[in-house]
C-alpha cells in the first residue's frame, strides 16, 4: 500500500513544506503579477475589529475580529523545551497508483490558462494531462496517547507540518488542547487550476475528506497502532492559501466528520478547476452565496488574513481574486450567521506569511478547541 520511510521522531529532520507556485511559469508565458498594496484594516466596507497591543494575540476564548502586529515575534510555545515530553513523528509515502480516488493531473510546465472571452470568471486550462506523483503524509502521535483509545485529530495540508507538531507538544503537556493526533498530508504536486494540488484543495466537493477519509486515516491507524475517533466535535481541519480553503471545504460538504477548521491566507477566491456550473465562481461563492443562504453548519473556525495577502495573482481579472477582500467577506458572513469564529487581521505580512503564523499558531489551536475536554494528566 505504501512506502515506509520512518519509524522514528523526526522533528528535527523534516522541513516545513510551503504551498509554493511549484510550476510557475516565465514572465513571457502570462503578465507579471501586480504587487499587493498594504490593506488597512480600516477600510470602509471591512468588518469593523477590535486593534490590538503591539505584540499581542487575540484572546483564545473570543469570538470575532481582531487586528494584530505590526510586529510578529514567535510565541514561546512554538520552540521546543527541555523537559515536555515530544510526539513521536511517523511518515510514509502514498502513490497516485494506490489511491482510487485521485490518480493524478499535471499542468504542463511554463503554462497557465486563459480566461473564457465569454466569461472573465471562467479559466480555460488546456495543458493539463494525468500524470503520476508521490505524496508524504506525516502522522504526529503525542506522548500522551494511551494506546486503544479513540483520540482527537486535526488533518492538515501541505504537510509535514514541524510547527505544528512542536507547538502541539508544549500545549498539550500545560493541558490547553486535548492529546490529539495530528495527521500532516502532502500535496499531489503543482498549483493552482489544471494541478493535482489545485483539484484536491480548491474543488468544492466533498471529496478531498472522502479521500482522506477512506484512503489516508485506514492506514494511519494501521500502521501505528492509533485509534481515531469518529465524532466531528473531536476532529479538526487546517492548511494555508488553497489548503486553508480545502479546511473550510473538508468541514463544509462533511458537517458530520469535521466542526473545527483553521486557515492562514485562505484562498476563499475564484481558483476551482474544472468549472462547475453548481459553484461556478469556486471558494468565493462560500462568502456570496453559500454561507449567507444555508443554515448555519456546527463549525468553529478561526482564520487569518495578511495587509499584504495576494491580489489578483492570475491573468483573471473578474473580481474575485482579491485574498484580502475575501477573508473579510468571510468574517461579515460567519458573523452574521451566528457562527463561532476568530478573525485575525496580520498588519506587516504577506501570504501565509511565517512570522505570523508562530506569533498565532498557540493561540488559533487553543480557540479552534474551545469546548472540547482536554483530559489526561498534567505533564
Amino acid at each position: 500500500m505504501f512506502r515506509l520511510l520512518s519509524v522514528a521522531c523526526l522533528i528535527g529532520l523534516m522541513a516545513g513544506s510551503h504551498p509554493a507556485m511549484a510550476q510557475t511559469p516565465p514572465a513571457a508565458a502570462r503578465p507579471e503579477r501586480p504587487s499587493p498594496p498594504t490593506r488597512d484594516p480600516n477600510t470602509p466596507g471591512y468588518v469593523t475589529a477590535k486593534e490590538l497591543p503591539d505584540g499581542a494575540n487575540a484572546p483564545a476564548n473570543a469570538d470575532g475580529n481582531f487586528i494584530l502586529g505590526p510586529t510578529h515575534n514567535p510565541a514561546p510555545e512554538t520552540t521546543a523545551r527541555e523537559g515536555v515530553p515530544q510526539g513521536a513523528v511517523f511518515t510514509f509515502i502514498m502513490e497516485s497508483s494506490e489511491s482510487k480516488i485521485y490518480p493524478g493531473i499535471a499542468r504542463e510546465a511554463g503554462t497557465f490558462g486563459k480566461p473564457d472571452p465569454a466569461d472573465p470568471a471562467k479559466l480555460l486550462v488546456t495543458t493539463s494531462h494525468p500524470a503520476a506523483y508521490s505524496r508524504r503524509v506525516t502522522v504526529y502521535v503525542p506522548k500522551q496517547y494511551v494506546s486503544g483509545t479513540a483520540a482527537p485529530f486535526i488533518v492538515g495540508a501541505d504537510g509535514p507540518d514541524r510547527a505544528l507538531f512542536t507547538a502541539l507538544d508544549n500545549l498539550i503537556a500545560e493541558r490547553r488542547v486535548p492529546a490529539m493526533i495530528a495527521i500532516s498530508i502532502g500535496n499531489g504536486s503543482g498549483d493552482a487550476q489544471g494541478s493535482e494540488r489545485g483539484l484536491e484543495y480548491d474543488t468544492m466537493s466533498g471529496l478531498y475528506a472522502e479521500f482522506v477519509e477512506k484512503e489516508v486515516l485506514p492506514l494511519v491507524e494501521k500502521q501505528y497502532n492509533v485509534k481515531l475517533i469518529k465524532d466531528p466535535e473531536g476532529r479538526a481541519t487546517m492548511g494555508g492559501s488553497s489548503g486553508g480553503s480545502c479546511a473550510l471545504i473538508m468541514a463544509w460538504y462533511h458537517p458530520e466528520l469535521y466542526h473545527r477548521v483553521l486557515t492562514y491566507s485562505g484562498t476563499y477566491v475564484n481558483q476551482q478547476w474544472p468549472w462547475n456550473p453548481q459553484s461556478p465562481h469556486g471558494a468565493w461563492e462560500f462568502h456570496e452565496r453559500l454561507i449567507p443562504n444555508t443554515p448555519a453548519k456546527p463549525l468553529r473556525i478561526w482564520m487569518e488574513v495578511g495587509d499584504r495577502d495576494l491580489f489578483n495573482p492570475n491573468s483573471m481579472r473578474d473580481g474575485m481574486h482579491d485574498w484580502v477582500v475575501a477573508n473579510e467577506n468571510m468574517a461579515k458572513v460567519l458573523a452574521a450567521k451566528g457562527y463561532h469564529y476568530q478573525f485575525v487581521f496580520a498588519r506587516s505580512a504577506g501570504h501565509t506569511d511565517r512570522a505570523v503564523k508562530q506569533q498565532t499558531l498557540p493561540e488559533a489551536l487553543e480557540y479552534l478547541w474551545q469546548g472540547y475536554p482536554v483530559g489526561g494528566p498534567r505533564n
